[in-house]
């Protein structure tokens, strides 16, 4: 593998609006972020990725863009936004924002003058069939839910939208659109970005010519994803992506990848892959069903543990995945993945570990460094998501009594993820003296960033010395690029592997609330890690105790 500059960093996402209010509007902002650089700094981390804060009428947070190179009012100005990059790079920081070009607003320009000319040169730059009385165009549902097909205000015709409505989808295929887009790109990075992160990418390419699919549901439509995996062709648009764009500049591009075959890896993150990076999403799509969130089935321990095993051999040394424990279109990891009643400071230090330690690069949701969980939802008229309202919409046709679907769609809602970010014990959390634009979730008072900067024993505390770790020069070289060797990989409910390189790591999770013993199979020179003040060790047997994760350096 080529080695490049950010292979040894960690990343942080950063979603604007819940992040941190400057001035007071109850809204996050980019002065907000600036003012909490050096809390960032002191952290460790060294790539921010920021969700969209361009201008959007916010119909999906700001993922529906009406200009792409504008900062909305609501965060700030392209002064602000500038001062952040030269900020973040005095701080020796890295600046990703959201590259969002699967689709723009309703609001954009472009729509706007395909909607007063159709047949023109704007029109071609969406995808627009004729109406047709009683059919869409196809029987495709929009990821939000309902048809992926909208009538086109004022004409005789409809258009495309695989997400929200107010979101048309643009036309990769028309040459034109994909110049402009790379013209927009360029343009960014010319102000100094470190790169993007790419939304929902694998949606730029249709399966040609539209047709039906068998439907799913008794909605008569059918899954997006049965339309992506007929799609061919999507390498040549990355392809010329990378080259017109990234390549020039040795930009970080990570993707939100989906739907990827095994053997397109080296593709999408070889060496002269069409991304640096792909986040890896087995854990967040486990147990998922077609039918909606109501028929899903919970993640347990062991399922996450094979999910990152399988996720890891896929990928190998081929390249670098992007690891997570949650972003904003997922609940909190810690309320997902760690059982019922067991969520405490121990069970998230564990899963912390278990997941920073894997091969590639650790991001970082805001908030998780602290244990954020999921907000407690007592009315679906408290839900600001989009697709929270439509799960829920979906459940209760499935015969879901009101109460459980409540209770469903408050597990995997987005807005879980999207509270505002829990800065100290005061009002409104610290983020904001005004009224915020989403409720914060009210254990705040014990969950909260200065509190735990004060605390050794801390989740922050805890994350700062996992990052301190990686960036540890004797063991970088292992952590970085050694390899991932699972270990005990049939005993129930224990999620452990060695990293091999430099020297031999074995990081060890007790993934459960009762002890449970390891014989190691050699000694150990050195605790690196543990979320415990000591370690039950005899002869080379270890005693975990509940929820317990190690890093041990290993005699070879």
């Amino acid at each position: 593998m080529n080695r490049k500059w950010w292979h040894d960093k960690v990343a942080y996402q950063i979603y604007p609006k819940s992040f941190y209010d400057s001035n007071g509007d109850g809204i996050g902002d980019i002065p907000g972020i600036i003012s909490k650089l050096d809390y960032l700094a002191n952290l460790g981390v060294d790539i921010l990725w920021l969700s969209p804060c361009y201008q959007s009428p916010l119909a999906d947070q700001g993922y529906d863009i009406s200009d792409y190179y504008n900062i909305d009012s609501r965060f700030g100005t392209m002064e602000d936004m500038e001062q952040l990059i030269a900020e973040a790079s005095k701080r020796n920081m890295y600046i990703l924002m959201d590259l969002v070009v699967n689709h723009c607003s309703d609001e954009h320009e472009w729509f706007q003058k395909a909607c007063e000319d159709p047949e023109g040169k704007y029109g071609k730059y969406f995808y627009l069939m004729d109406k047709k009385e009683g059919k869409f165009p196809t029987n495709w549902r929009s990821y939000f839910g309902g048809p992926a097909w909208d009538d086109l205000p004022g004409t005789d015709k409809q258009y495309l939208h695989v997400f929200h409505k107010k979101q048309p989808d643009l036309n990769w295929e028309n040459p034109e659109v994909r110049e402009e887009i790379y013209k927009n790109i360029n343009w960014w990075l010319d102000k100094g970005l470190g790169g993007f992160r790419i939304d929902a990418i694998i949606n730029i390419k249709k399966a040609l010519p539209f047709h039906d699919y068998e439907p799913d549901r008794s909605d008569n439509l059918c899954s997006m994803n049965v339309m992506l995996q007929e799609a061919k062709g999507i390498g040549a648009f990355l392809r010329e992506m990378r080259d017109r764009t990234f390549k020039k500049y040795d930009a970080f591009a990570v993707g939100e990848v989906f739907n990827e075959k095994p053997e397109e890896i080296p593709e999408f993150i070889g060496d002269d892959g069409y991304f640096s990076s792909m986040f890896d999403f087995n854990e967040a799509i486990f147990g998922s069903s077609e039918k909606g969130w109501y028929d899903a089935m919970p993640i347990t321990p062991d399922d996450y543990k094979k999910c990152c095993f399988d996720a890891q051999a896929k990928v190998g040394d081929i390249g670098f995945l992007s690891n997570i424990i949650e972003n904003h279109d997922e609940p909190r990891g810690v309320s997902r993945y760690i059982p019922d009643g067991d969520c405490c400071i121990e069970s998230k230090k564990m899963l912390a570990a278990l997941n920073f330690m894997l091969r590639g690069l650790p991001f970082i949701y805001q908030g998780q460094e602290l244990g954020m969980e999921n907000v407690p939802i007592t009315s679906i008229n408290e839900v600001d998501d989009i697709s929270t309202h439509d799960e829920y919409r979906v459940a209760l046709e499935a015969g879901i009594s009101p109460d459980e679907a409540l209770k469903v769609v408050s597990k995997y809602s987005r807005d879980n993820a999207r509270t505002p970010m829990q800065w100290t014990d005061e009002a409104n959390a610290g983020f904001t003296t005004g009224t915020p634009w989403l409720k914060v979730n009210p254990n705040y008072t014990s969950i909260n960033a200065a509190m735990q900067m004060k605390d050794e024993d801390s989740v922050y505390s805890f994350y700062k010395k996992l990052i301190a770790l990686r960036k540890n020069p004797i063991y970088k070289e292992t952590i970085v690029y050694g390899t991932l060797e699972p270990v005990w990989a049939e005993q129930h409910n224990l999620m452990a592997y060695y990293r091999k390189g430099e020297q031999t790591l074995l990081v060890v999770g007790n993934y459960q609330r009762g002890a449970q013993e390891i014989k190691l199979p050699t000694s150990y020179k050195k605790v690196l890690l543990n979320n415990y003040h000591d370690m039950a060790e005899e002869n080379g047997t270890v005693r975990l105790y509940g929820y317990q994760v190690l890093v041990l350096e290993m005699c070879m």
